[in-house]
Formats: C-alpha cells, structure tokens, sequence
C-alpha cells in the first residue's frame, strides 16, 4: 500500500510539473504571438500607406489610358516625383497630394511654388476638378471621373504644399545681377519658382541643375543649346557656377 501510495504521489507530482510546463509554454506562445502580431500591424502601417499611394497613381493612369485626354494630361508635368519622395510621405498632407493631384497630372514637388503661390494654385486646382474653368463643357467631361477635396481636405493640402514649398531667391540678391543670373532667371523661372542657391550645397547643385534639365527636355522648353540662339545663351554651366557660388555651405 505504501509503495502504491508513493507512485501515486510521483504521478501527480509530474503532472502537475507538465501542466506547468505546458502553462508556461502556453503563456510564452500568447507573448509572442502578441509580439509578432504588434510587429504585424507596425508592418502595416509603413507599407500600406506607401502602396495605397502607388494603387491610386496607377488608378489615375488606367484613367487616363481610357480618356481622350490621356495624352494632354500625361504631358502637364514631368513624371519626375514618386509618392515615397514626397516630404513627410506619411502624413495626411502628402496622402491627399497623391490622392487629388494625380488624378489630373504627374504627382508634384511641393518645392515647385512659394508658399504665397500655393493657395491660389490650390484654390484653382479645385475649382477645376469641381468642374469648372476656362474649357466650358470640355472641363467639365474631363473632370467627369475627378474627386474634388472637401473643404477641411484643401486647407490640410494647402498647408502641407507651402510647408514644404520653394525658398525663392530674393529680388536683389547679388546673383541676379550677373550675365549667369539672368540665364539662371530665365531658365528656372519656365517651370517653378527661382530656388534661393542656398537650397542646396555646393556639391549638391550639378546634379540639380542635370535634373532640372532633364525636366526641361521632357517639356520642350530651353535647355541650353547654342542652337536655339537664345538671349542670353542659357550655358547651364555657368549657372552652376553661380549656384556653387552662393550655395549653402
């Protein structure tokens, strides 16, 4: 009886030492899957901003393969910014920058206006995509398919766009007063406001002014050639120079 008690006992000591076992393996399952699901969701968060943004650039451009326009609005701006290139890419000013603008024209860089500029692009922009302008039932069949901002969705727009907008060269800056300044001025002032040199660095500024004309190719607007005959003749070189010059150190 006694050895019969005994086994008894060691039984039920080492089940309850595998239940343990088993609870505490069962508790460290339940922290790590609340681990790995926390990890899931941050996941999530980065990555499912970043493609909604690509699904509604290329939403607009199934878009305008379809319309008749496709081409028109293809060649307003240059295919120049992404989504991820955006300034601060999560925020709900860049997610409506991408939602709205898109559907009319390439995604634009909040540096191409003055903050004093923005408000009445913005405000034209929307007046546009409500149907409205300068092309009468031609704007309005284009801006058939468009979503226009509510009201609180254009001022969020509006104040991301100048936040991150243009640091325009002052009127009397030195710069402009040179041969290479007014090529600067006619140059950069065809697509966006004339950019303060201390934008960028020295070391920054060549490859700047290359994609910059890469843009201007694409647009057909000056690019420098000294087959164009401009006045004065627009030598890109000399205008890095002039950037190097006065750049930010």
């Amino acid at each position: 009886m006694v050895l019969v008690r005994r086994k008894n006992l060691r039984r039920a000591g080492a089940t309850r030492r595998r239940k343990k076992s088993l609870g505490a393996a069962a508790a460290a399952l339940s922290r790590n899957g609340v681990f790995a699901a926390a990890c899931v969701a941050l996941l999530l968060l980065i990555v499912l901003p970043a493609h909604a943004a690509e699904s509604e650039v290329e939403q607009a451009q199934r878009l305008w393969a379809k319309s008749p326009h496709g081409a028109m609005l293809a060649r307003i701006l240059p295919p120049a910014m992404q989504p991820r290139d955006l300034p601060e890419g999560e925020s709900e000013g860049a997610r409506l920058t991408v939602r709205y603008c898109v559907q009319c024209h390439h995604l634009v860089n909040p540096a191409m206006h003055t903050p004093e500029r923005w408000k009445g692009i913005v405000d034209r922009m929307v007046w546009r995509m409500r149907g409205n302008g300068n092309m009468g039932e031609l704007m309005k069949e284009m801006m058939a398919q468009v979503k226009a901002p509510a009201d609180a969705e254009v001022e969020t727009l509006t104040r991301y766009l100048q936040r991150h907008a243009q640091a325009s060269i002052e009127p009397q800056h030195p710069a402009l007063k040179t041969r290479a300044g007014e090529a600067f001025a006619i140059a950069c002032s065809q697509c966006h406001a004339l950019p303060d040199p201390r934008r960028h660095t020295a070391h920054e500024w060549p490859r700047v002014v290359e994609r910059m004309k890469r843009h201007m190719a694409w647009t057909n607007v000056v690019v420098g050639s000294p087959e164009l005959r401009t006045n004065p003749e627009l030598n890109t070189q000399e205008i890095v120079a002039l950037l190097q010059r006065y750049a930010r150190k």
